[in-house]
């Protein structure tokens, strides 16, 4: 007599799987969904697109307050910051009216007060005419434009405008050679 053995494949239970064993598998079905679904949707925000922001406009003072020729370095407390940036929240910028062009409109020189290299802040040194970095010696001219030292490029130009009788600059954020400041954050 030779009765044949259970197969240990199959189930004892009756129905496909166990109720627990679904439950677990559906539970971790769902999880891996959400979490592929996390992770995914920063992913496509990175590679197809760029966060916009609306143009957020900081006064500088009444043009009066700014003479012809003169560098004038002006710190504010930049409305692009963080919770956690603390002090660092505070930035600067190194402001020279050029006098009216052909058309009578004012003209300003408003540069970073950020390096191009590592982004110390740069000091305005009216009695050389120059702009230096304290980090790794870069100099720059009363233009902006590099001189010397380890900075790739020149500081960056702010976008400006005069309304109302008073210079403003578009708001600062930290730039790069992808995102500069010479361009306005709105499309």
């Amino acid at each position: 007599m030779n009765t044949p053995l259970p197969s240990p494949d199959k189930h004892e239970c009756p129905g496909d799987q166990p109720p627990r064993r679904a439950f677990f598998r559906l539970l971790t079905g769902a999880l891996g969904a959400a979490a592929t679904g996390l992770l995914t949707l920063p992913m496509l925000g990175y590679f197809f697109g760029r966060r916009h922001r609306p143009a957020m406009w900081v006064e500088m003072g009444s043009l009066a307050d700014f003479p012809l020729g003169e560098t004038r370095t002006i710190n504010f407390d930049n409305p692009l910051r963080q919770p956690w940036d603390g002090m660092t929240s505070m930035t600067g910028v190194h402001v020279r009216y050029q006098g009216k062009n052909d058309d009578g409109a004012d003209q300003f020189l408003v540069l970073a007060a950020n390096c191009a290299h590592l982004g110390c802040p740069v000091s305005w040194f009216p009695q050389s005419g120059l702009f230096m970095c304290p980090c790794h010696g870069g100099v720059y001219y009363e233009t902006g434009e590099r001189a010397s030292g380890p900075p790739p490029r020149g500081l960056f130009h702010c976008v400006w405008r005069v309304n109302e009788g008073k210079l403003e600059i578009e708001a600062p954020h930290y730039p790069t050679l992808h995102d500069t400041l010479t361009g306005s954050l709105e499309s």
